[in-house]
């Protein structure tokens, strides 16, 4: 039933993203190959020169972006008649700093200056009580500018400020402009950001659904799948806020707010990465030391946001210091990985996969000294890492239900093989000579009688109750079980079998009634074989890597070169071999010479063992 249903999860899951990526190219399409001249994007929309911090002027070049880092910039020119005239209309989406537009008669025509947002705020701050009481912030702000009565020759100054003394910001990365006739900001996120953002939203589905559900149908809630579930969600979250941080302000009145949310996102995904790191991690003192980092970088956010809430340090101001701490914990668990006791292979892979992401943070972290060319590198490096942590876990996944169906069949096999065990246990012939043996008991010695029915009871019992076992049980389990036949086959034979035990180590599990055809062999076709009887001796032992069980007897024996074609049936010897070596990655090697006897020895891998 569990398998009907997971293959009717995985093809709905597999419908949804089909319809959606199918949905997604369609927009795609629309969006690039029709035509729509209702609105531009202008990388700058002035024609003529720019100065950075009191420096030369520099010419404005059409269409190319504008990276240099600054504390002041200033841009001087003319706007083109179709952006003046035609379009009529300018919103200035602004992230973290103070601009003025105005005419070079020094007549404003639009700002967002430290004055304008504290005479906002004192006007709005009885509406919106909860607001953050930070007017020094610029956080993020969208303004409308009228251009339409502007004259194409009027030369226009624009003055853009980063308050942040600190450190620097390149001209794409705070303003961004857009012309248009009406609701220009309202069409350009429609057409531009909404396609990322349902991107995005199906990576937030990934992560709410597929991989902790999918974990789920494999029969178990691994604590890997879920912290990856949680970081494909503040990766779709955080993604989604970098769209979406340029239209906040449309929507939320406080631009502080608007600010804080989008550091929020970036945040927590960093956690969410700490976390997922600490979910490869197994042996105690790696996780110690992962809780410790991640826990330090926890730390860290939530002090920068105390001290934000409470007006002592702007929350913007502290992302040099984050971006360290992000990338210094980043490093900090990729070295962690790299000294856990794990497969080598793997665990260099894993760490090869996350090193686009920590490179484009020290990238980003350097950017903020030697003003790199070219911005948004931990955007690209993340993409990179994201992916190829999806795919693998998708192949990851996909292998685990293979080896659960491969484990479903195989526990099928081993059913009908304990069936097999415990028929030839309990046939006619064997039930023939314990009950006959009892039978004589009875009038012999009633006691004895007494003792033997209880425990030939408790041996039936204990044969039956394997059919119900599917997992490997303690070696005392398995013991017990024996020395309950071997009491019953110590009836039989009398003072022909004798019993010896040896056993040093129990501290291990093997699967339940694999050891006694090992036994049953020595009885029957050793010492059972022999005129005068012999010794049967179990005895176990453990070394450095792995527990040993030796079942040996003095009986006739058998050249194991010789091909046995004797007419019995030895399906319960190869059913015990295959279980414990499917179970306990367990070898069963006999030896054995003619006329000395046999000795049968089960060596079971401690690292199996521990594995399971």
């Amino acid at each position: 039933m569990k398998k009907i249903l997971g293959g009717k999860i995985w093809t709905a899951v597999s419908a949804v993203l089909t319809l959606l990526l199918l949905a997604g190219a369609i927009w795609i399409g629309a969006r690039y190959y029709v035509s729509m001249d209702i609105y531009e994007k202008p990388s700058m929309f002035l024609n003529g020169e720019y100065c950075v911090d009191g420096g030369e002027w520099k010419p404005i070049e059409k269409n190319r972006p504008i990276t240099e880092h600054f504390h002041k910039i200033v841009f001087k020119g003319k706007m083109s008649k179709r952006l003046s005239i035609h379009y009529g209309l300018l919103t200035i989406s602004s992230k973290n700093v103070w601009y003025t537009l105005k005419m070079s008669d020094g007549t404003v025509i639009g700002c967002y200056s430290f004055e304008e947002a504290r005479s906002a705020y004192e006007h709005t701050l009885s509406d919106r009580p909860l607001a953050l009481d930070l007017p020094d912030t610029p956080g993020y702000r969208v303004k409308e500018i009228k251009t339409n009565n502007l004259s194409e020759n009027e030369e226009l100054i624009f003055e853009v400020e980063y308050p942040y003394a600190d450190a620097l910001v390149s001209y794409n990365d705070c303003i961004d402009v857009t012309a248009y006739y009406s609701d220009g900001m309202y069409l350009r996120f429609f057409y531009d950001a909404l396609p990322t953002i349902l991107l995005f939203s199906l990576v937030c589905f990934f992560g709410l659904f597929f991989f902790p559900v999918a974990s789920f149908i494999l029969g178990k809630i691994e604590y890997k799948y879920l912290a990856f579930g949680f970081l494909s969600l503040f990766w779709g979250l955080y993604m989604i806020m970098q769209q979406l941080s340029g239209y906040l302000n449309l929507w939320i009145v406080d631009p502080t707010v608007c600010m804080m949310m989008d550091k929020v996102t970036g945040y927590a995904f960093i956690v969410a990465v700490l976390l997922y790191f600490k979910s490869n991690m197994c042996s105690g003192g790696t996780r110690i030391t992962a809780n410790i980092t991640s826990g330090a970088y926890l730390g860290c956010v939530i002090t920068v946001f105390l001290l934000h809430l409470g007006h002592i340090h702007d929350l913007n101001a502290s992302s040099l210091v984050m971006n360290i701490a992000a990338a210094v914990s980043i490093a900090v668990m990729i070295v962690l990985l790299s000294v856990e006791k794990r497969d080598g292979r793997n665990t260099l892979l894993f760490i090869l996969s996350w090193a686009p992401l920590l490179l484009t943070v020290v990238v980003d972290v350097l950017d903020q000294f030697i003003h790199l060319p070219g911005t948004h590198y931990f955007n690209y490096g993340l993409a990179v890492t994201m992916i190829v942590q999806i795919v693998g876990l998708i192949f990851d996944l996909r292998q685990q239900y293979l080896n659960k169906i491969r484990y479903e069949q195989m526990q099928k096999e081993l059913y009908e093989a304990k069936v097999s065990v415990m028929v030839s246990q309990i046939r006619p012939h064997f039930m023939f000579n314990a009950l006959s043996s009892i039978a004589i008991l009875c009038r012999l010695d009633p006691e004895t009688a007494y003792k033997a029915t209880v425990t030939f009871s408790d041996y039936l019992r204990g044969n039956m109750d394997s059919l119900r076992q599917t997992a490997p049980v303690p070696f005392e389990t398995e013991l017990g079980h024996l020395k309950k036949y071997l009491y019953i086959e110590k009836l039989r034979f009398g003072d022909e079998l004798n019993i010896e035990y040896d056993i040093q180590a129990t501290d291990f599990e093997v699967p339940q009634l694999s050891i006694q055809p090992l036994v049953e062999n020595a009885v029957k076709h050793g010492v059972g074989m022999k005129e005068d009887g012999g010794t049967v001796k179990i005895s176990t032992r453990e070394t450095e890597k792995y527990f040993e069980v030796v079942i040996e007897d003095d009986g006739t024996g058998f050249d194991v070169n010789e091909k046995k074609d004797d007419g019995r049936s030895h399906i319960g010897m190869e059913n015990a071999r295959k279980r414990l070596k499917e179970l306990c990655g367990a070898d069963v090697i006999i030896t054995s010479a003619v006329g000395e006897g046999t000795r049968a020895r089960v060596v079971i891998p401690k690292q199996k063992e521990e594995a399971s």
